[in-house]
């Protein structure tokens, strides 16, 4: 995959930037020094557009916050995000993967034992990143899962999402904080 090095956009440090900057960055604290942050700040009125929606993926799922971590792993991984990859490491931790899943969300489902809810929200993803579309079938084994309606479209949703901040994050070549796990990997 094509990698972007030096980055492209250089993140907006604290010290150095505007007024409606800062007005993006100083709500998030410390997460503001981040370098996703950073850089979405570039673009102030973006940023405070997109800051609540993907807030609301992240923090106020309607999914299991296991599943959420499965999709955004998953995401990542099939994108080629080190970025998000390297966030979502600790996350998932915290949401109860274990590490044996979580690298097992960057290899074909069948190197794994995975549940079958587990395998239709892996196969959704790869529809949804892949095709655009979650197919028939995928679609009735997560139904078959449990997941009702809301979740259905969060699903789609939190994928899509993902793969769009993964070319952002990728064709501006925003860069990690500092060592953090490859895609595959649950080590920096």
């Amino acid at each position: 995959m094509t990698e972007v090095d030096p980055p492209r956009i250089d993140p907006v440090r604290r010290g150095e930037a505007t007024g409606e900057q800062l007005a993006v960055l100083e709500p998030l604290g410390s997460m503001g020094e981040l370098n996703i942050f950073g850089t979405l700040a570039v673009h102030p009125r973006l940023m405070r557009s997109w800051l609540p929606f993907g807030g609301r993926l992240l923090q106020g799922s309607s999914l299991p916050a296991r599943t959420r971590e499965v999709v955004i792993l998953r995401t990542a991984a099939r994108c080629g995000s080190d970025y998000e990859w390297g966030q979502h490491v600790a996350i998932g931790l915290d949401a109860g993967l274990t590490r044996t899943e979580i690298v097992a969300c960057a290899r074909p489902p069948e190197d794994h034992p995975w549940s079958a809810a587990d395998r239709a929200v892996l196969a959704a993803v790869d529809e949804v990143v892949g095709d655009h579309v979650i197919s028939g079938s995928t679609w009735s084994q997560l139904v078959d899962s449990g997941l009702d309606d809301s979740q259905l479209i969060e699903l789609t949703i939190l994928a899509g999402h993902y793969a769009m901040l993964a070319g952002m994050l990728r064709s501006v070549g925003v860069l990690t904080e500092g060592p953090m796990p490859a895609i595959g990997s649950t080590e920096p």
